[in-house]
């Protein structure tokens, strides 16, 4: 122990931050990950009554639009969703 002293070995220094950076990192990469996968499956406009198969669903119940509009727009809706490269 004392050779080690002796040869100038002062700690760790600044090595020692690397490895609780690399772990903050890996954290804040898989809590990201999961978000943004959450975010996709909900959809575009967060899911829940404001999603918009929902409007589309509940203006159609309420007669506000007609059987070929609902079904018109349906498969706009779906069409988009299930083609993975339209608009976003």
């Amino acid at each position: 122990m004392v050779t080690l002293l002796a040869d100038g070995w002062h700690g760790p220094g600044p090595w020692v931050l690397v490895f609780p950076l690399f772990w903050l990192l890996v954290v804040v990469l898989v809590v990201t990950v999961l978000r943004r996968a959450a975010w996709r499956r909900r959809g575009w406009c967060g899911g829940g009554e404001h999603a918009p198969l929902a409007v589309l669903g509940r203006r159609y119940a309420q007669g506000e639009i007609d059987e070929a509009e609902y079904r018109e727009r349906r498969g706009v809706l779906t069409e988009e969703r299930g083609a993975g490269g339209g608009k976003r």
